[in-house]
């Protein structure tokens, strides 16, 4: 393998200590009513791992908290919830605010702690035991949060009860189950009526839900930490939702829960509670109404698909006057509906549902998969686009003020507008990278797969073949050969400046590209993935004479981890060489929604589980692969790569393995997060033979 001419930064060690550049980063962002602030989290700089509470108002921004420590001392509600929704910081990673951004909560070392935004120190609220997920009240004179698994409200000044008590020790209250905030994006389980009085919480029962085992093997005298986990084709949480009023009445809130048994969402806004149900199929959605006095529903909108209905991130929700807004996928395209009528145009691909503005609607969509731009659009204009520069694009709105987040090429920009012009920024304190990536974008092969090809700074045309590292994702919910280039895109530079030509592809099932798109996978993961890999491949080949196709190698984590150990096992005419990270080898044993979508029940369709195990394909092993897995992981477990390894012993495929002590699905300690990234390189050099 040719070597760099120069030498090449260090940028494993860059990606640890800045956490993927998500340090410093500004995030999380809230409006006030009227438009004038603007809440939002960002640590003390692009190394500081400690979360602080920020405020922008009047074209300027002010620290509003600076914890004095990272607040490590979780309840383990709250270390679930962390790793569900990936956060690698410490200190204040989430808060939860009245409309009017005037009290902010927060928890801080499991301590529930506020603070106002116009006057004052940050106090701490006593409270009845460790504290999860707090939300103030409308009128920020209350904070419901969650300890023990018991609802509580407490007034600002400490006066706390209880709204809701687990009957027992598989129940808990006011949070979400693995599934909803794993596999569906729900991340929260109560929400507070308008006027305050009363709150909408899920009631969670894991009784039937089965129970996994997950030790340290690296402490023997630690006893296993007990998960209850819905594996594929068996229970599921029994979730339900129930109002409860300050006053101490209580009423459950009624449906079909047999047959409709995934609560994707829910909420209350001025026209009433509202939630929307799935059946285990997920083949239709239903949004009902909910009668806060009697708990009785009624239907709003049901939505079919022969193969999933979509879960849109942020529907379905209400305008001012009560339209109700959703998507439809017709004429594959997925489309803005509001009030029963679709109001984007066919190819423009709408992707989130942002928020409502009296009865406006600003939602992410395009009609390039490779950039996702903010719309808005508003029955007497239609649809606008707000975002320009080539990217990816999202934002947060209210009273006319909209804060338009987006990361176009290397870098993040985060503008404020009012009233349609800009009137301020609000900076980013990351670390700029020190590789720069340099892809090539590119359309490759009949089904004009979206790819970046990256090369070495330094190798010039026709200089000589280089070997090729395929290093995508490839799988669901998620690309990465976009107009945004993140961490993935500088490692996948860094990777290039070791002398590889590194290809990135998003295939079929990736979003942005259309509902059939999306589900050409269905009943398959497997086949199409690594086909439009084979196909990218060889289209880049026609396109640069300089990969050389005699020396392939593939990388990967979690499905990009299983697609990498497919590719060696199946196509090991195209591939030489294999590093898989977190690989979901058994599809039986992750969770049932993530699995069910795309292969339906094993015991109704055991063939699509088969025909995307890994483990039968053991004694297919021909070329070199090294398997990495977290010893921690609780979404896709270390049995996967345990069960792969076992099966290649079995057929006498050698093959290595590295086991990560400690580690979750996201490997944070630092030296280990560097490291990891020089042992892939070095093995690729060796399994590439120079």
């Amino acid at each position: 393998m040719k070597q760099p001419t120069t030498d090449v930064p260090n940028l494993p060690r860059q990606l640890a200590r800045t956490r993927r550049f998500s340090l410093g980063t500004p995030r999380q962002f809230t409006v006030s009513t009227d438009g004038r602030r603007v809440l939002f989290l960002r640590t003390g700089g692009g190394t500081d791992p400690v979360g602080r509470l920020w405020l922008y108002q009047d074209g300027a921004e002010r620290l509003l908290v600076a914890p004095p420590s990272s607040g490590d001392d979780l309840p383990a509600a709250e270390r679930a919830r962390r790793e569900r929704a990936r956060e690698s910081s410490a200190g204040i990673v989430a808060y939860a605010a009245d409309p009017a951004l005037r009290t902010v909560a927060y928890a801080l070392g499991g301590q529930l702690w506020a603070v106002r935004t116009d006057e004052g120190a940050p106090f701490r609220v006593p409270t009845a035991g460790p504290v999860v997920d707090p939300r103030p009240c409308p009128d920020g004179r209350r904070i419901a949060y969650v300890t023990g698994g018991a609802l509580h409200v407490v007034t600002l000044d400490g006066e706390d009860r209880a709204l809701a008590v687990p009957e027992g020790p598989d129940v808990g209250y006011g949070l979400t189950d693995h599934v909803s905030a794993e596999s569906m994006g729900r991340m929260r389980g109560h929400w507070w009526a308008p006027d305050g009085r009363a709150l909408l919480a899920a009631r969670v029962d894991t009784a039937r839900v089965g129970r996994w085992y997950l030790s340290d093997p690296t402490d023997p005298t630690a006893p296993p930490r007990e998960v209850r986990y819905p594996a594929a084709g068996t229970a599921n949480a029994d979730v339900s939702l129930h109002l409860f009023s300050l006053d101490g009445d209580r009423t459950e809130v009624r449906w079909d829960r047999e047959d409709f048994e995934y609560l994707p969402a829910a909420g209350w806004d001025a026209h009433g509670p509202w939630l929307a149900v799935q059946s285990r199929d997920q083949r239709t959605v239903r949004t009902l109404a909910v009668d806060p006095a009697t708990g009785r529903t009624r239907l709003l909108h049901e939505q079919r698909d022969p193969a999933w209905v979509e879960l849109v991130p942020g529907t379905p929700r209400r305008t001012a006057a009560g339209a109700l807004v959703v998507t439809r996928d017709e004429e594959d395209t997925r489309r803005l509906v509001v009030d029963g009528e679709a109001v984007t145009p066919v190819g423009l691909q709408v992707r989130e549902v942002l928020g409502t503005d009296g009865e406006s609607v600003l939602f992410t969509g395009g009609d390039e998969p490779t950039e996702t731009h903010v719309w808005s659009w508003a029955p007497e204009r239609g649809h606008t686009r707000i975002s320009t520069e080539p990217g990816v694009h999202t934002a947060v709105a209210a009273g006319g003020t909209v804060v338009l987040v987006g990361r176009v090429a290397e870098r993040d920009a985060v503008t404020v507008w009012r009233d349609g012009a800009t009137v301020g920024q609000i900076a980013s304190l990351a670390e700029p990278p020190v590789v720069t990536p340099r892809p090539a974008f590119c359309r490759l092969g009949e089904r004009e797969l979206r790819a970046s090809l990256y090369l070495p700074s330094w190798h010039e045309p026709g200089g000589g073949p280089l070997p090729v590292l395929l290093d995508p994702y490839g799988g669901q919910h998620r690309q990465v050969a976009t107009r945004a280039l993140g961490w993935w895109s500088c490692l996948s530079q860094w990777f290039a400046e070791q002398g590889f030509a590194v290809l990135v592809t998003d295939g079929r099932g990736s979003p942005g590209r259309g509902p059939a798109w999306e589900k050409a996978i269905r009943g398959d993961i497997l086949s199409p993935a690594l086909d439009d890999q084979v196909d990218a491949l060889h289209a880049a080949a026609e396109h640069c004479g300089d990969l050389d196709l005699e020396r392939v190698a593939i990388r990967g984590w979690s499905f990009g981890g299983f697609l990498a150990a497919g590719a060696v096992l199946r196509r090991p005419d195209v591939f030489h060489a294999a590093v898989a990270g977190a690989p979901t080898a058994d599809q039986r044993l992750y969770d049932t929604h993530w699995k069910e979508r795309y292969l339906g029940h094993p015991d109704e369709e055991p063939e699509n589980y088969d025909r995307c195990s890994l483990v039968a394909d053991a004694p297919l092993l021909r070329r070199p692969l090294l398997l990495v897995h977290g010893m921690a992981d609780d979404n896709v477990v270390v049995a996967h790569t345990l069960r792969l390894s076992a099966a290649l012993l079995a057929a006498g495929r050698p093959h290595q393995v590295l086991p990560v002590p400690g580690a979750s699905h996201m490997v944070t300690r630092e030296d280990v997060a560097e490291q990891l990234l020089h042992v892939q390189l070095d093995f690729l050099r060796t399994a590439l033979g120079r």
